[in-house]
Parts: C-alpha cells; structure tokens; sequence
C-alpha cells in the first residue's frame, strides 16, 4: 500500500495543492484564476486545493488573513504569524490516513473562526455523508443564515449537474465523508471545549456573478458561522487562559461498492 502525500505551498499562504490518498487525487486545482503565489493581493483569488482560513471564512479579511501571507518551517512543522497570533501546522501521512495537528499562541480570550477550505475534485453525482437529522445553519446568498436540519430542503447531499446555484452552509457535526467515483473520503476534526463544525459550499456555476464555474467544498471548521463579525455565544473558538489552542485534523480514505 502506498504512503498518502500531501503537497503544500508555503509561499502561497500554505495552501495545500495536493492530497493523494486511498489510491487518489482529492483537491481540485481550481478554475484558474491566478497562477503563481497570491502574496499581498488585497483580495482573495480562489486558487482551488485547500487553503487555511483563520481567523474568519467570510467577512474582513475575505476568507481569513492566511491566504496572501508566506509561511516558514519550524522544524517539521509550518508556520505562520499574523495580527499578534502565531499558527503552527504539522503534517503527518501514512497509508491510510493524514493527521494535520495545529497550535495556536494567541492572547487568551481571542475569538476566532478557523476552517480547513478544501475544495474537491468530484464528479456530477458525487454524495456528501452526513447523519440525518444534523442541525445546519444555511446561508443563501448574501442573506443572514436560517436554520435547517440535514439532508436540508435544498437537498445538499449531492453534487449535482449545473443549475447556476452557489450554497453554503455550516453542519453541527465534527466529521463528513464525501463519496465519489468508488471511494469515500472523510474528514474529521477534534479540539475539546471548543465548538467544531463542518462547512460546506456547494457551487454548481452560481458563483462568481458572470464568471461562475463549479465547486465542492468540504471544510472542518472552528466555530458555527463564515463570519467572525456575526458570531454568538459559543459560535467561536476562543482561546484558553494558556494563551495556547490545539486542534487535530484527521482526513481518511476508503474504496466504498
């Protein structure tokens, strides 16, 4: 069996661009447009692969502060700084599985949103797994969030064929799996005491307005809202009195009939 790989780009904000697990490649390489690292571009450029948003996913910064930033290595792991926060990223593989272990020095009480935004290389009926019944909160355009419960009445499950929409939506569940093409790729995510969620965005040539293409995201995510500005009382992960944060991020593949 062979070793999973991750491939990263530490001059383009960390981004990951690959993830060959369980036999295949998962990330999808975008629609391109951008080519080269995004360093200091004032606005966020969809690069496709995974990009690491923190500390929010919509709102100032668009897409987080961690995009346009070069990072650096600290031994085995991948760092880091931005507005006061140092962020470290250790990656491990082996042939089934790849562990993306984080630590974040910040002052205590910071409140942050953080998501793991990979966008993936899926076919027209690719199903999204998650179990039924799971709060979400749905957000429809520029419109506030309204709350639905999983499969949700715009049927999310499944990466349909185009009909110009673009969704998002926030899951109250640590863990999803996507199925596509014989295999099942589940990501999972775990940090006690703080709230985690899985975000998705579904865009099936809805965005952007006159350029639109497709895209899958699957995004474990801290927090329970895309914005920082608009999050409550537990929607946030806040950092502990240590002034330190750690999460694990666990990402598995498996050929499914």
């Amino acid at each position: 069996m062979v070793t999973a790989t991750v491939g990263v780009d530490l001059t383009d904000g960390g981004r990951w661009t690959s993830l060959v697990l369980g036999g295949r490649e998962w990330l999808w390489s975008g629609p391109g447009l951008v080519s080269g690292p995004r360093t200091g571009d004032p606005a966020f450029t969809d690069a496709g692969g995974l990009d690491e948003c923190f500390p929010t996913v919509r709102g100032l910064p668009d897409h987080g502060g961690l995009w346009n930033q070069v990072w650096t290595t600290d031994g085995s792991w991948d760092i880091v700084e931005w507005d006061g926060t140092l962020l470290r990223r250790k990656i491990l593989a082996d042939e089934l599985t790849v562990t993306a272990n984080y630590r974040l020095t910040a002052p205590a009480g910071y409140r942050f949103v953080w998501a793991a935004h990979a966008l993936l290389d899926c076919a027209v009926g690719a199903s999204i797994d998650v179990p039924d019944g799971t709060a979400c909160r749905l957000y429809l355009d520029d419109s506030p969030w309204v709350a639905d419960t999983w499969p949700t009445s715009l049927g999310l499950g499944t990466y349909g064929p185009t009909d110009g929409s673009a969704v998002g939506a926030v899951l109250d569940t640590p863990s999803a799996s996507v199925r596509d093409r014989g295999r099942r790729l589940t990501f999972e995510l775990s940090c006690p005491g703080q709230p985690v969620s899985t975000a998705l965005w579904r865009n099936l040539g809805g965005f952007p307005a006159g350029t639109p293409y497709r895209s899958l995201g699957v995004e474990p995510m801290l927090g329970r809202v895309f914005g920082l500005d608009e999050a409550g009382t537990g929607d946030a992960a806040v950092v502990p009195e240590s002034g330190e944060l750690e999460w694990r991020l666990t990402v598995t593949a498996e050929p499914v009939g």
